[in-house]
């Protein structure tokens, strides 16, 4: 799943991830500001925050899963983007930061939280009323490969190379094979799965935007964040009463799941991983993108029972080989 927007200068296009933001979500290289902040020393070691991040966002589409089973999809986001939301808030009030200023700060903030939060974060919510969670946390691996795509037209420092072609030319192949195009879908419902598929391209596409209209603003990373998730819950807020109504039940289950989703899916875990860039690097904290398919396939098939065919997994590995070309870069000739 994807963590909160936070442009990066320069680079590839990362997932977010998404989102999971990320999905997560998606990752970003750097984070905004006038420099990098300083260093501190952690009382956790960064790999045991790295692998709890891989399963915070792994588990995310079992969340969903669960949440959708008693409220809408919209109740879902709305719920994940306000507990978020708070535990984002609540650490910039201890740090005694404030949020951005600036009508256009926030025009452009409120495009980010579209497109990197309420749509993708409710596209997969209404995938998973169709298809298994194991599913939307492969197409959620799609995203570096639609920002490949998209960055060679609209970004012009990221230049094309053969093996980034080839990443894409893979990494789609592993979809149509997640699919089991020659099957007929292999049984999954092709509707849900371009929901699933098409959320992946709008935190592509969130990305790129950011990186184009937020990039060098002065703000810091959890402000600007904290913001784009303010105007993200907005967002839900006037839509969703409008298309659903008042849940019958509260089970417990849909409910932690719902909080969980929220507060450690979204909020928590944008915290660890700028905690994981600031301390190991942004290649390091890039790899949890290739952990959320595993994580959430093994925890769709063994905690929801969900069925699993052989291309699944077989089309989450080729989707992952050729997402991770699709990050390299040319090596600069030498003189």
């Amino acid at each position: 799943m994807t963590a909160p927007a936070r442009p990066a200068a320069s680079g590839p296009a990362r997932s977010a991830v998404p989102s999971p933001a990320t999905a997560p979500a998606s990752v970003s290289s750097s984070a905004p500001g006038p420099g990098p902040a300083p260093r501190r020393r952690r009382m956790i070691d960064w790999r045991i925050r790295f692998a709890a991040l891989s399963l915070i966002w792994g588990f995310s589409f079992l969340f969903i899963k669960v949440g959708t089973e008693a409220f809408a999809p919209l109740q879902v986001t709305l719920g994940r983007m306000v507990f978020g939301t708070a535990v984002l808030g609540a650490v910039l009030v201890a740090r005694r930061e404030r949020l951005p200023r600036g009508g256009r700060v926030w025009g452009r903030l409120t495009v980010a939280a579209f497109l990197l939060n309420a749509l993708p974060f409710s596209l997969f919510a209404y995938s998973e009323l169709t298809i298994p969670s194991t599913v939307a946390g492969i197409c959620n691996a799609t995203t570096p490969l639609f920002s490949m795509a998209l960055s060679l037209v609209a970004l012009s420092e990221d230049r094309p190379t053969r093996r980034r072609f080839a990443g894409v030319a893979i990494g789609f192949a592993g979809v149509l094979t997640v699919l089991g195009v020659w099957q007929g879908f292999s049984g999954q419902d092709p509707v849900g799965t371009g929901l699933a598929l098409t959320a992946g391209l709008s935190y592509a596409v969130g990305w790129i935007y950011v990186r184009r209209t937020l990039a060098g603003t002065g703000g810091s990373s959890l402000s600007l964040s904290t913001g784009q998730l303010l105007a993200g819950t907005v967002q839900l807020a006037v839509v969703t009463p409008l298309f659903t109504s008042l849940p019958h039940s509260f089970p417990l289950p849909s409910v932690l799941s719902v909080v969980a989703l929220g507060a450690l899916g979204t909020g928590f875990a944008f915290l660890t991983q700028y905690g994981l860039v600031q301390e190991a690097g942004p290649t390091i904290a890039t790899m949890v993108t290739y952990l959320i398919p595993v994580i959430a396939t093994a925890a769709g098939a063994l905690l929801l029972h969900e069925r699993l065919t052989w291309n699944e997994p077989v089309g989450a590995v080729v989707i992952l080989v050729g997402a991770a070309l699709t990050q390299t870069r040319a090596r600069p000739r030498q003189p």
